[in-house]
């Protein structure tokens, strides 16, 4: 009884990830606006029915794209912190591998950092892997070796907003470094995205070494 169990879960699974894989390069070809169960469904021979069995809406489909995504991203992130070293090194490497991965899958990039999807709205499963990067960036900063930043008090609605995402972070960090590591995160995300989505062609293209600057300069930014 349980080998029969264990063997739907193991087909269950793989038919799943078969799904998922199906409509990974339906975002390759025709954007997220533009995924279908139905074309899903006859892509792998399976009637619409069968279908919904797995993903009961396109709306779940995407949800669980949007997180694998997510997922993959900060893994890439996390996976190229050394964990231990020189901490601006580390720091220079999160970014490598956030942008390293975003090359490599352009098109589940633009999923979660591209254009809203019209009618779509990402619900709560969504927030905790968005967070992984910045997790991830505030792992570094998460050291007594960073220098003073300069006095500049931050607005109360700022103070309060830092203090929030101190808390969820679970960091020793003032308030001043908060929002100075959601800037820098801001700054890694918007390089990756001008560079994907072609803003930097006639300028800083290619960008390596304007990214690698950038990158050094939001380091020093953020007191490393």
């Amino acid at each position: 009884m349980t080998a029969t169990r264990t063997a739907r879960e193991r087909a269950r699974a793989e038919l799943t990830q078969e799904i998922k894989d199906e409509a990974r390069r339906q975002l390759a070809d025709g954007g997220a606006h533009g995924l279908s169960l139905r074309a899903v469904a006859r892509e792998l021979g399976m009637v619409s029915s069968a279908l919904y069995r797995y993903f009961p809406s396109r709306d779940r489909l995407l949800t669980d794209l949007i997180v694998d995504a997510y997922n993959a991203i900060g893994e890439a992130a996390e996976t190229a912190d050394p964990g231990t070293g020189d901490l601006r090194e580390r720091w220079l490497a999160i970014w490598e591998g956030t942008r390293g991965w975003a090359r490599a899958h352009p098109h589940e990039y633009a999923l979660i950092y591209g254009s809203p999807i019209p009618g779509y709205e990402a619900p709560q499963d969504t927030v905790a892997p968005a967070g992984r990067v910045a997790f991830a960036l505030a792992g570094v900063l998460a050291s007594d070796e960073l220098r003073p930043l300069p006095d500049a008090p931050l607005p109360p609605v700022l103070h309060r907003q830092a203090k929030a995402v101190t808390d969820a972070l679970g960091a020793r960090m003032p308030p001043e470094t908060v929002v100075r590591l959601v800037a820098a995160w801001t700054q890694l995300f918007g390089a990756i995205s001008f560079e994907l989505f072609g803003q930097y062609v006639g300028s800083v293209d290619p960008p390596d070494a304007f990214f690698e600057y950038s990158a050094l300069r939001m380091a020093e930014f953020v007191g490393l």
